[in-house]
């Protein structure tokens, strides 16, 4: 049984390759329409944790995934009205080249599937540095290589204004409406440190730009034009999600702080379906986990940067290695598995003291490691998983002992390798993992977190 939602007018943000300005465009548009008064819901194209986080704490818009590895076409227009509830217009930003999927070769995943997938009109951003008609090219390569391609619209980045009107005939005559052109100014620079956690002393000066940004937005761009292109998507016809079925609660601590703020909503929203009472902590600042916690979650971000004040709180280490122990199920993904290790290098070699679950360091590579979306399927016994899970890889640290409990595999090629460090319910490793994508996974450790409340310890 179908059931309509009303969903927000949408629109998504695609580019012709990373580079071109999308994010800094997306975070220009984001600000001139709250400076508007308007509520907004966005997403990221996928499986990135950086833009997520960006939106969420330099503009205060919750931002989401929309993965096309990771969830099916379904999942994608359920998150998708959901999300849109209750708000005036829904923004989505694309990742790399509009067509580019995965492998390299293949428009699976892509900001196009997304744009497929949610029935969503689609504005293409182009950089126009040391270009002019051949933009016009651009716009019908992109146009016309699906026929599908739903590309409503252009923006011209980096560009005169007085270009723009001029290059205004031959962009439109591709069929697209061009809904401004942006000069290239120092206002609208977002430099890449922004893209992560920024510092408290920088917050403020970040928020200064970025206000700036949107009123630039509004100068510069068809404001009223881009809502109304985004009013015309259809309405979503979604089946109603099937409920969860929750168990009995208990606690979960979640690592969160500047040093691990890596986390996929869609997990911890499916963790608090089935029962978790997620409560976060900072391992950087607090004495002790929380009260009556039963799971642990240590998730990804940046150890590597705070690993001085991380070694420096010798009771949160202890702590969690007599967690670990005794059992308390855990699943570290990435940057929670470096804390996990004997000691930690930073890129200059130098070592701290970690929680010590696990006898070997962890040391910086100096080159991104195994990279990419995955399939996990277990090699070894496991109280958790059954069948597979999908995930994500990219880091610039290693481990002397990455573990090798699961298989990882690329969805296309072939190419896998072993990585996860299992026992029982205590999963540690590199991959970040989609809980959805395998929720019997999720209600395992939950019940093995259930289990270790009764007994204290497993």
């Amino acid at each position: 049984m179908k059931e309509t939602l009303t969903a927000a007018p949408r629109l998504l943000l695609a580019a012709a390759g990373s580079g071109c300005g999308k994010t800094a465009v997306a975070c220009a548009l984001i600000r001139a329409w709250q400076q508007e008064g308007l509520r907004l819901s966005v997403f990221k194209c996928g499986p990135d944790y950086i833009d997520p986080l960006f939106h969420r704490q330099a503009l205060g818009a919750p931002c989401r995934n929309l993965d096309g590895f990771f969830m099916e076409p379904e999942e994608m227009r359920q998150l998708t009205a959901r999300q849109a509830a209750g708000k005036d217009l829904t923004l989505i930003e694309g990742v790399m080249g509009y067509y580019d999927g995965l492998g390299g070769c293949t428009d699976q995943a892509s900001a196009y599937g997304t744009a497929a997938a949610t029935d969503t009109p689609a504005v293409l951003i182009l950089d126009g540095r040391g270009v002019s008609l051949s933009l016009a090219a651009q716009v019908r390569g992109f146009v016309t290589y699906r026929r599908d391609s739903r590309i409503r619209g252009v923006i011209l980045n980096r560009t005169s204004p007085a270009l723009g009107e001029r290059l205004r005939p031959a962009l439109e005559a591709e069929g697209v409406r061009l809904f401004g052109t942006l000069p290239d100014c120092e206002e609208f620079r977002l430099e890449s440190r922004h893209l992560g956690l920024a510092l408290p002393e920088e917050m403020d000066g970040l928020r200064r730009q970025l206000d700036a940004m949107g009123r630039l937005a509004a100068r510069y761009l068809d404001l009223e034009g881009l809502r109304r292109l985004a009013g015309e998507a259809p309405p979503l016809a979604v089946e109603a999600e099937a409920e969860e079925k929750a168990g009995r609660p208990v606690t979960v601590a979640a690592a969160r702080d500047a040093a691990f703020c890596f986390y996929y909503e869609e997990n911890l929203r499916l963790l608090e379906r089935l029962g978790a009472r997620i409560v976060f902590f900072s391992p950087m600042e607090d004495e002790k986990l929380p009260e009556g916690t039963a799971g642990l979650l240590l998730g990804g971000g940046y150890p590597e940067l705070y690993a001085g004040r991380l070694s420096e709180n010798r009771s949160m280490r202890e702590a969690v290695r007599a967690a670990a122990e005794a059992g308390m199920p855990m699943l570290a993904e990435c940057g929670g598995f470096l804390y996990l290790h004997r000691a930690l290098e930073d890129r200059e070699g130098r070592q701290f003291p970690m929680a010590g679950v696990f006898p070997e360091k962890a040391f910086y590579k100096g080159r991104s490691g195994r990279f990419g979306y995955i399939s996990l399927t277990v090699e070894n016994g496991d109280a958790c998983l059954e069948g597979s899970i999908r995930g994500h890889e990219f880091h610039y640290w290693e481990s002397e002992n990455p573990g090798r409990d699961w298989r990882a595999k690329k969805p296309l090629g072939g190419r896998g390798w072993d990585c996860m460090r299992s026992h029982g319910y205590q999963l540690c490793g590199f991959p970040h993992l989609y809980y959805p994508s395998n929720r019997r996974f999720a209600k395992r450790w939950l019940d093995g977190c259930r289990l270790f409340e009764r007994q204290g310890h497993i």
